[in-house]
């Protein structure tokens, strides 16, 4: 298998999205999330919903400008990505590591707070649906190579019924004025609201790599 190729048989994903009878909308949604993340993996199909059952109750068009934030780092920023156009390359998605399978949506607004909508898992809905309660428990009754399937159906067949909405508001934070500053440690010239300690993150807690050769 060549870099980048899924792992997954499309017309066997859209077959099951057909016996669910889900609506056109949401099957390209849920298409373009799976190509984007690269296999069809439950969270990603969950995420798919959560956004766009997000964007409904909040009444706007995921064409606008739009903010997100996702509670768990695992499959649901690719869906704020895909389908809301949230990214961290345009400053508009925040992951913050809680754990929790949670995602929030706000229009974009000059005041220091927005009301925005929180869409997440309802632990108690998932009774409903033993192959999504099993594999969302991280269960060692879930058998992957022989649920897959199952999951994916039951996944499509519940849609937003494993899912609870709550209105809330969010602090929106503006852009940052920056002025450079030049790492004493490595050299290099980073906005001064990185820096800490006298020394950039990379030279300090967030290093993530040790140099092995020269500079090419």
């Amino acid at each position: 298998m060549q870099p980048g190729h899924t792992r997954h048989s499309t017309g066997g994903l859209d077959a099951r999205m057909e016996a669910a009878d889900l609506e056109e909308r949401m099957k390209n949604y849920i298409r373009q999330c799976v190509a984007f993340h690269t296999s069809p993996a439950p969270g990603i199909l969950i995420g798919a919903f959560m956004v766009d059952y997000a964007l409904e109750l909040l009444g706007v068009s995921p064409y606008e400008k739009l903010y997100g934030v996702c509670e768990t780092p695992k499959c649901a920023p690719d869906a704020l990505q895909v389908i809301a156009h949230c990214t961290t390359g345009n400053n508009r998605l925040r992951v913050i590591p809680i754990g929790k399978f949670a995602i929030t949506i706000n229009a974009a607004t000059k005041e220091a707070t927005a009301e925005a909508v929180r869409v997440f898992v309802d632990l108690k809905k998932l009774k409903n649906y033993p192959f999504i309660d099993i594999w969302y428990a991280n269960s060692p009754e879930y058998v992957k190579a022989t649920m897959d399937e199952m999951l994916q159906q039951e996944i499509f067949r519940a849609g937003r019924g494993i899912l609870t909405s709550e209105r809330v508001r969010v602090t929106v934070s503006g852009k940052r004025k920056w002025k450079p500053v030049t790492c004493p440690c490595c050299g290099d010239s980073i906005p001064d609201y990185l820096f800490g300690d006298g020394k950039c993150g990379g030279c300090g807690p967030m290093g993530y790599y040790e140099k092995i050769s020269g500079k090419q």
